[in-house]
């Protein structure tokens, strides 16, 4: 018998040490006080997670000291500067040393590499480059209206970008899950996209009757977001993994509902409880989704084959990611073999 056909490949992150140029996150806000840093594992290596004493913007840098490459997460946050707690090294939200421990003059290629980063839906986030392709994608209701849950799980063992395809395989939402498309919709016809995002509208009906009306996208290769209604109600949710390692990455959800109008008080107020209710069926949904394609996920050997005219979506997509723009994270500074 003759082997399957396979097609290109995607490229794996992590191949010939690069990974996709996309915005990954790192840890929830509510994770990083004032005054404190966090070590992180990220595109192979770590990085040093830090917001100054005053509070004021997250920084990401990368995670060892320019001097001896001891862990700067082990360190401390003195002022808004990160210090290296085996010499004293001390450094900037820019990544630059600016004073030793002995009072020494600091050597003129002493600094560390500094993500870009950004908060936005409670999380902090790094783009893997020296300037963001795109921004982190936003939501079109303002954040004082909004009531937004997260949810992190365990490590896994997939790409970012092999949880995003999901989004982009249509046949999945009617064989996987069940579900039932609008009579005469394709979404495969409708698909837009830009060199950094994908997406398409999608109306559903699901096994028990709940309508979904939605738009899905792709941001880079390692965030979904998808706003629409259920049954009428507007709702959110955004799924965007962070890269660990070649073949292994760790996922973050954000689920949003808009605040139905009432009182200040949430405790006393039959709206809030409304609001909660709602979120509950809308998580209900996704996590649903989610359980069904799990055993998939944690156990598919993914290699394009032989597609069909249903998989047109899927098959944009896949081209779009051999052509997705990659970068080796920070110069190699992040990796533990190679300390900045």
């Amino acid at each position: 018998m003759s082997a399957r056909p396979v097609g290109r490949p995607v490229p794996a992150e992590g191949l010939d040490g690069t990974y996709s140029q996309s915005w990954f996150p790192l840890c929830l806000s509510t994770e990083l006080p004032p005054g404190q840093v966090l070590g992180v594992d990220f595109l192979g290596g770590r990085v040093a997670v830090f917001r100054g004493a005053a509070g004021g913007p997250a920084r990401v840098v990368s995670g060892y000291c320019a001097h001896l490459g001891a862990d700067l997460s082990v360190g401390h946050v003195e002022g808004e500067h990160l210090r290296c707690r085996y010499h004293g090294w001390r450094y900037d939200g820019s990544g630059a040393c600016t004073s030793t421990g002995t009072g020494e003059p600091v050597p003129p290629r002493a600094r560390l590499f500094s993500f870009p980063s950004r908060e936005s839906h409670g999380i902090v986030w790094a783009f893997n480059g020296r300037r963001p392709l795109f921004d982190v994608p936003g939501l079109p209701v303002p954040p004082d209206e909004l009531l937004l849950r997260h949810t992190v799980l365990d490590e896994a063992p997939v790409d970012p970008w092999l949880v995003a395809a999901q989004t982009m395989d249509v046949q999945h939402f009617l064989l996987q899950h069940g579900f039932a498309l609008d009579d005469g919709d394709d979404p495969n016809d409708a698909v837009t996209a830009t060199a950094h995002s994908m997406g398409y509208p999608l109306r559903l009906t699901t096994p028990d009757g709940q309508r979904l009306d939605l738009r899905v996208e792709i941001h880079g290769t390692s965030v979904f977001r998808q706003t629409g209604t259920l049954d009428g109600r507007w709702f959110c949710w955004l799924t965007a993994l962070r890269s660990i390692r070649p073949g292994v990455s760790r996922p973050y959800f954000v689920l949003g509902a808009r605040r139905a109008e009432g009182g200040a008080d949430p405790a006393a107020d039959e709206a809030f409880l409304d609001d909660e209710a709602f979120l509950d069926r809308a998580m209900g949904v996704m996590m649903g989704m989610l359980a069904d394609d799990a055993p998939v996920l944690l156990t598919l050997h993914f290699r394009p084959g032989l597609l069909t005219r249903s998989d047109r979506a899927l098959g944009r997509y896949l081209e779009y990611l051999r052509r997705y723009p990659r970068a080796d994270p920070g110069c190699g500074e992040i990796s533990r073999d190679a300390p900045g």
